[in-house]
């Protein structure tokens, strides 16, 4: 006997134990991107929230939630790495003095707003 999800054209697949997962899949999830922010927030929930994974991939609104996080996450990393640029003094002035120390000033300053990022946003 066919689920009324079947007899609409949907298909599942199998995970684990043998559950049946339906495949979630329409025009508007697939248009979405999800670049490193997303990836780091689904491999998180993924490991530490399944449930809320789950839940969300059941629902057909994970890629949704990780499109969200995705946008939050570049806009305040991108806001952070501004802030602590002026506020240590980086111009560009700098960089075309002396690039070494530019560069140093900057791979600092992008690590700590990648840590800030991770624990305000991706891994909560």
């Amino acid at each position: 006997m066919q689920s009324i999800y079947e007899q609409c054209g949907g298909t599942y697949h199998e995970y684990k134990n043998g559950h049946l997962i339906p495949d979630l899949s329409d025009a508007e999830t697939e248009q979405l991107s999800i670049s490193v922010w997303g990836q780091r927030r689904r491999k998180y929930i993924k490991e530490y929230n399944r449930g809320l994974y789950e839940g969300l991939l059941l629902t057909g609104k994970l890629y949704q939630h990780l499109s969200v996080i995705d946008k939050q996450a570049q806009e305040r990393y991108d806001v952070i790495v501004e802030q602590m640029k002026k506020a240590q003094g980086i111009t560009e002035l700098l960089k075309s003095e002396n690039q070494f120390i530019w560069l140093q000033k900057m791979n600092s300053i992008c690590d700590a707003a990648r840590e800030i990022v991770n624990t305000e946003i991706i891994f909560v």
